[in-house]
């Protein structure tokens, strides 16, 4: 395996992130799972936010980092609805094909044995 020299990038939020991010995630009828995916951070992580946050630990410190939220927004509600049925349509559909391609396969192979078992059948 390769080495690698340079240390792993280490993502770091600030605290208001932090705030919004959990603050998104107790708004009713949204799951954790729905703002970890539109925020691209993994659900644990968020967990742990909200764990902190009710703790006391996050607090808004009302710095910002310029890079981070310069033209980013937060999803609403009605837009990480839009994606989760978006990606449950996905999956459908990637099923829906796969079982398409098996059927294919299968007629395909029936096909073939049937013009092998025809030249047996010719040769005698």
């Amino acid at each position: 395996m390769p080495r690698y020299k340079n240390p792993r990038k280490t993502w770091q939020y600030s605290a208001d992130f932090k705030v919004k991010a959990v603050e998104l995630s107790y708004q009713d009828g949204i799951q954790v799972q729905q703002v970890a995916v539109g925020l691209d951070i993994h659900p644990m992580m968020l967990s742990r936010w909200r764990k902190e946050y009710r703790e006391g630990k996050i607090k808004p410190d009302g710095r910002k980092r310029v890079d981070v939220m310069k033209n980013k927004k937060l999803p609403t509600a009605e837009e990480l609805r839009e994606l989760d049925q978006l990606r449950r349509d996905n999956a459908r559909l990637q099923k829906e094909n796969d079982l398409l391609k098996k059927w294919q396969r299968y007629l395909a192979d029936r096909h073939q044995s049937d013009l092998d078992s025809s030249r047996n059948t010719d040769d005698n």
